[in-house]
């Protein structure tokens, strides 16, 4: 029994170092863990602040792309209204230059009607007027482009003639231009108007009996 008591005895001395063992390895964990949160803690704010201040640079960056999206939308309008005013004032004063070229022509017809109405002579008046309308013409081709059509006796041309009247002639081996009633004209390399003509037949030839 004694020993048995003694036994007991020596076991209830160990129990309070146990207990008082594993009661500091409890406080060392927590200090460790309390060093760990407080390290991660840390580094948590050092992430937010880092992330903060990238937000606001781009924050930043965005504001500066739209304001220069703007203004270059706001250059592009102004640029696109101004070629539209530019391009109706181009077709507005398109013909500027030739009525300008065409001034000079009025200014002979009037001198030419003036004259005529003070002499009221024929013969020297159509000399005069054909004087100007051959000036007339001349200017147009040199400046202009606009060139009249040489149709007479010339081979009949659907490309570039009109054939209002047609008659059948012996004269005649192909389709020709007799008579030119309206004036063709080219512009640059184009037919700008077809001259209205009469055109020359060969005349079938008449089936003889065997």
């Amino acid at each position: 029994m004694a020993v048995k008591k003694q036994k007991q005895k020596k076991s209830e001395e160990h129990k309070p170092k146990e207990n008082q063992t594993v009661q500091d390895e409890l406080k060392e964990e927590t200090e460790i863990s309390g060093e760990k949160t407080d390290e991660a803690v840390i580094s948590w704010e050092d992430e937010r602040r880092v992330l903060t201040d990238r937000l606001a640079e781009l924050e930043q960056e965005n504001a500066e792309l739209r304001d220069s999206y703007l203004r270059k939308q706001a250059d592009f309008d102004n640029f696109r209204k101004r070629m539209f005013r530019e391009k109706e004032e181009s077709i507005r004063y398109a013909n500027k230059e030739l009525l300008s070229a065409l001034i000079p022509v009025i200014d002979d017809f009037e001198r030419a009607l003036q004259s005529a109405e003070v002499s009221r002579d024929f013969e020297s008046f159509y000399p005069g007027v054909k004087l100007i309308e051959k000036q007339f013409v001349g200017m147009l081709e040199k400046q202009w482009g606009l060139k009249r059509m040489e149709c007479l006796n010339q081979e009949f041309d659907p490309q570039e003639h009109e054939a209002v009247m047609m008659i059948e002639s012996p004269d005649y081996d192909v389709q020709t231009v007799v008579e030119d009633f309206q004036k063709g004209y080219y512009y640059q390399d184009r037919v700008l108007r077809h001259a209205k003509v009469k055109v020359a037949v060969p005349a079938k030839q008449e089936e003889t009996d065997q």
